[in-house]
């Protein structure tokens, strides 16, 4: 099936970013949580990773971004300029994610979302290919007990720290 799927990053009016899959805008849907831990299961197979990394490498070479992902610093895009490896607490991460499902209307509960966000952290650590991991030359953000706001005004620091904006 990879050679026939068609992945675009695109914006809308609001300059929102849309993911499209073969022209289906699938932005919400990757964010369920059934599809985070089948996005962990699939990622380990080799001819799955080879193609997301080609389609991620264009990504980046096409235009400017500001790409997240679990092993983007160490495989997809290894000679970026600035890489951030962004963590928090799985408890923090699973309440954030809790809160943007509930949000949205998903029924799930914390419990769930933590456990499922365990399994990908523990599988995808745990892999041979392409492991969850800081690159060596990441800044490390530990984002616990931080608001949005917060977040947001760290990473634009380093970011323009980096970039002399």
């Amino acid at each position: 099936m990879l050679p026939s799927i068609n992945i675009e990053l695109k914006h809308d009016s609001d300059g929102l970013q849309i993911m499209l899959l073969n022209g289906e805008d699938v932005s919400d849907d990757i964010r369920l949580p059934a599809i985070s831990v089948y996005a962990s299961d699939v990622s380990a197979i080799p001819e799955v990773r080879q193609f997301l990394l080609g389609a991620q490498r264009e990504l980046a070479m096409r235009s400017s971004v500001i790409m997240d992902g679990r092993d983007i610093g160490t495989v997809v895009l290894p000679d970026a300029r600035l890489k951030i490896f962004l963590t928090a607490t799985a408890e923090e991460r699973a309440g954030r994610r809790f809160a943007e499902l509930t949000e949205k209307g998903t029924k799930t509960t914390f419990e769930e979302v933590l456990k499922d966000l365990n399994y990908r952290d523990m599988n995808d650590s745990a892999r041979t290919l392409a492991p969850l991991k800081p690159a060596p030359d990441a800044i490390i953000l530990d984002t616990t007990g931080n608001t949005l706001d917060l977040s947001f005004e760290l990473l634009s620091g380093i970011i323009s720290e980096c970039f002399n904006i």
